[in-house]
């Protein structure tokens, strides 16, 4: 493959797992798309494995979604502010402590958007507990999926 297609499908994976923090974007199946275009187009044993464990992870994460509580998001204060925040710290978190260091990262994120907004720590730290009951819990499953899909393929892309 590549470069110029290469760093298209990177775009789609990053686009995937921005998506994940947006409502409405399909970012899971974004995610999955791009990887399905490189598996294609490389067609070697390590992109289909890994589109294969890719696959069954997203799948499995689908379902953890849909077991989850539904979510509630009127009157906690979620904004896109809020989104961005908590993906800056998922990324940042994943980049620095590899893997683990996306939840805390993302929770992070959530706790300096409400500390700025509230201004206290017990208040912000209120906030994020509500927010992470109604609905950080399964943006966080989603975004932690896709983030491990994304480093996974990037470890390939590198070693391959």
């Amino acid at each position: 493959m590549d470069l110029p297609q290469l760093l298209l499908v990177g775009l789609v994976l990053l686009l995937g797992v921005v998506g994940v923090l947006i409502p409405g974007v399909p970012g899971t199946w974004l995610v999955w798309a791009g990887l399905v275009w490189w598996a294609l187009h490389v067609r070697s044993t390590l992109a289909w494995s890994l589109l294969v464990a890719a696959t069954a992870l997203l799948l499995v994460v689908q379902v953890v979604k849909w077991l989850l509580p539904p979510r509630r998001v009127r009157g906690l204060g979620v904004t896109s502010r809020m989104a961005v925040f908590a993906g800056a710290g998922a990324v940042l978190g994943f980049v620095l402590v590899p893997v683990v260091g996306a939840v805390p990262g993302f929770v992070g994120g959530i706790y300096l958007c409400e500390r700025l907004r509230l201004g206290t720590h017990g208040e912000a730290l209120a906030s994020v507990r509500a927010v992470m009951r109604s609905v950080g819990t399964s943006v966080l499953v989603e975004l932690f999926a896709c983030l491990m899909v994304v480093g996974a393929w990037v470890g390939a892309v590198v070693t391959g």
